[in-house]
């Protein structure tokens, strides 16, 4: 028996998967990762151009889904600023921590109090004085409107859980 949640059905009641033109995208816009269990609570995420993660529940070195998100929020919006930033002048350095207070309430588990941190240097002189000044508009300029990740948190999407067999 298969549970769908927020799904939409045909007249018999199966699950009719939604397009990716019905979010208001193209086909060549769709995202996926597939997911295999490999061990006991340990799961390897794979996307289409051949990369891998291995996660669990954290009780080994692997990340845990939370540490994960927290990834995908840093790395998200360290590539926007690598790109708007590092046309100016080379990094020195560019370090990141994203962090955030997991709850349990009435909602369920959440995070609260997401904060991502970018901790940068660039070098002296014109180019890494020009970096500089434009850092702070880089990190809002993806905090508001760039970085897929952390809008899509922040904006909220539905998820749709379904189980049964998985189709290309």
């Amino acid at each position: 028996m298969a549970l769908t949640l927020g799904v939409t059905t045909d007249s018999f009641g199966h699950p009719t998967p939604r397009k990716a033109w019905q979010a208001g995208v193209m086909a060549d816009d769709l995202r996926r990762v597939d997911l295999t269990k490999i061990g006991e609570h340990r799961y390897q995420a794979h996307n289409v151009r051949g990369g891998s993660i291995t996660f669990g529940e954290g009780e080994d070195p692997d990340f845990t889904p939370v540490e994960l998100l927290l990834a995908a929020l840093a790395g998200c919006s360290a590539i926007d600023i690598d790109y708007i930033t590092g046309k100016r002048a080379p990094f020195i350095s560019f370090d990141a921590r994203a962090e955030a207070d997991k709850i349990r309430d009435e909602a369920g588990n959440h995070l609260v109090n997401i904060q991502v941190t970018f901790d940068v240097s660039f070098p002296d002189g014109e180019g890494g004085d020009a970096a500089r000044e434009i850092l702070p508009s880089a990190i809002q300029r993806s905090h508001e409107r760039l970085c897929t990740v952390s809008r899509t948190v922040e904006l909220g999407t539905p998820v749709t859980y379904l189980a049964g067999p998985i189709q290309d």
